[in-house]
């Protein structure tokens, strides 16, 4: 059983501004998505929406050997991640197709293997 992690990048500026017609459809993408992930024999494990990134906070290595802490937004990039899927598998192929599926539906995602 291999664990994946799928990622769901957007532009939050954009999607705040959606009309709700489109957040429904998103809705209605997410949950044949999730019927999909059933019906290929595939373990849900945890999946949820992330607060914006303005309300991120970094960590990392100061050079007094503190952490340096640094409310967000970080990024200069247009898209955030704004939400994920953590999903064990033992048909990476079939899990693939899902995913297809579910992009294809007006999803952008990132899938990720993680490491063993």
């Amino acid at each position: 059983m291999s664990r994946y992690l799928i990622l769901l990048p957007a532009p939050e500026a954009e999607w705040a501004d959606l009309p709700p017609e489109e957040h429904e459809k998103g809705m209605r993408s997410h949950v044949q998505f999730h019927e999909d992930l059933e019906a290929g024999g595939h373990t849900l494990v945890t999946a949820g929406p992330l607060e914006p990134s303005e309300r991120a906070t970094s960590m990392r290595p100061g050079a007094d050997g503190q952490a340096l802490v640094t409310d967000g937004p970080f990024s200069e990039t247009a898209e955030q991640v704004v939400g994920f899927y953590l999903v064990d598998s033992e048909d990476e192929a079939d899990l693939r197709d899902v995913c297809q599926r579910f992009a294809a539906r007006g999803e952008h995602i990132e899938f990720r293997r993680m490491a063993e």
